[in-house]
């Protein structure tokens, strides 16, 4: 269990060293901080974005697919509950202590020779994302409520089209953590304004 620990752990520092370099390239009018302290991470905050202008500040946590590493897919898992020593827990999508103002979402990760050499950033609105959601009627007891009544798997909603827009999974038998998740297509994301493609 130790060594996976350290593995994930190197995995990650990996990966904010190569995407601090991406940053650096790609943002035209923010520099950025990177919080390495375990307050500030806990707090949802893995970076702030300061604007050039403005001088104002955005609490940024970043989300990589690190289990789809090599494959470009068109969704994301968001958070919504799950369970840590028998008590279920709210997601961190829904965690209103959290300080996220946006989220990054690192997908289409590849490798080339154990070096991280391409991916996607997609800057999603946490605010714009929970009001699109409660406008639909998906508010926070809504989508928690799903959890007891879940089995393993897929769950469509009628406020989301599966193939276009969204769905929920349970995983209740292959993780631990029996998370619930909202998985939500980057496209419809962009579509709404939730969202941009940063690169």
């Amino acid at each position: 269990m130790k060594s996976s620990f350290y593995k994930d752990l190197e995995k990650e520092k990996q990966l904010a060293a190569y995407l601090d370099v991406c940053y650096a390239d790609s943002l035209k009018y923010y520099s950025f901080q990177r919080m390495l302290d375990v307050r500030s991470q806990k707090q949802g905050v893995d970076l702030y974005f300061k604007h050039h202008v403005s001088g104002k500040t955005y609490a940024v946590d970043e989300k990589a697919q690190l289990d789809y590493v090599n494959e470009d897919l068109p969704t994301f898992a968001f958070e919504l509950s799950y369970v840590k020593n028998g008590k279920e827990k709210t997601g961190w999508l829904l965690d209103d202590t959290k300080k996220t103002e946006f989220y990054a979402l690192v997908t289409a990760l590849f490798l080339d020779d154990q070096e991280y050499s391409s991916c996607k950033i997609t800057i999603v609105s946490r605010k714009k994302l929970l009001e699109k959601l409660s406008d639909l009627g998906l508010d926070m007891n809504y989508l928690k409520n799903h959890r007891d009544a879940a089995s393993h798997g897929r769950i469509l909603l009628k406020q989301l089209n599966p193939k276009k827009e969204g769905y929920l999974f349970f995983s209740s038998k292959n993780k631990a953590e029996r998370p619930l998740n909202l998985i939500l297509k980057l496209e419809w994301l962009i579509d709404n304004k939730i969202a941009k493609r940063l690169f």
